[in-house]
């Protein structure tokens, strides 16, 4: 455990969960992301916990990030948590900040009759994410993600 108290983001929380977005997309995926854009997306997701929820490491300050989404799962008959925007801080990576945000919604997960599962996507040339999510217990699901984005982010 990393010692980090763990708690469900507020209002309060909403320009650094925007930063955290920010670099997590410029790092894992070399792409500039609009500040307003995010702030309407993360405060939409705040205000709104039937879309999901984030959940952040305290250290002192915020040093970690994890949220959650929902997806109903007819097969299974029940929800499948999308795991999405996770960031730690570069100062406090390699120290169990991600394990401990991830055991505290796994947790939360399991304990919820309605939730069959958790799941994740990661880049392909993402490396070290995978080893890290690999190490949390997690395997490849065999299923390849197609999209189609509208607007400027397709």
């Amino acid at each position: 455990m990393s010692g980090h108290a763990i708690r469900k983001a507020t209002l309060d929380d909403l320009e650094t969960i925007v930063d955290f977005n920010i670099r997590l997309a410029a790092e894992s995926e070399d792409t500039h992301l609009d500040r307003e854009t995010v702030r309407g997306g993360v405060r939409g997701l705040l205000a709104d916990a039937a879309r999901g929820a984030y959940y952040v490491a305290c250290g002192p300050g915020i040093v970690g990030q994890m949220m959650h989404t929902h997806e109903w799962s007819d097969w299974r008959n029940g929800d499948i948590w999308w795991i999405q925007s996770v960031y730690v801080h570069p100062d406090h990576r390699r120290r169990g900040v991600c394990r401990a945000l991830y055991e505290h919604i796994r947790e939360r997960a399991a304990a919820d009759p309605g939730v069959v599962g958790v799941r994740l996507y990661v880049e392909r040339e993402n490396a070290r994410a995978q080893a890290t999510y690999a190490a949390l217990g997690m395997r490849q699901g065999g299923y390849l993600v197609m999209q189609d984005l509208f607007g400027a982010g397709g």
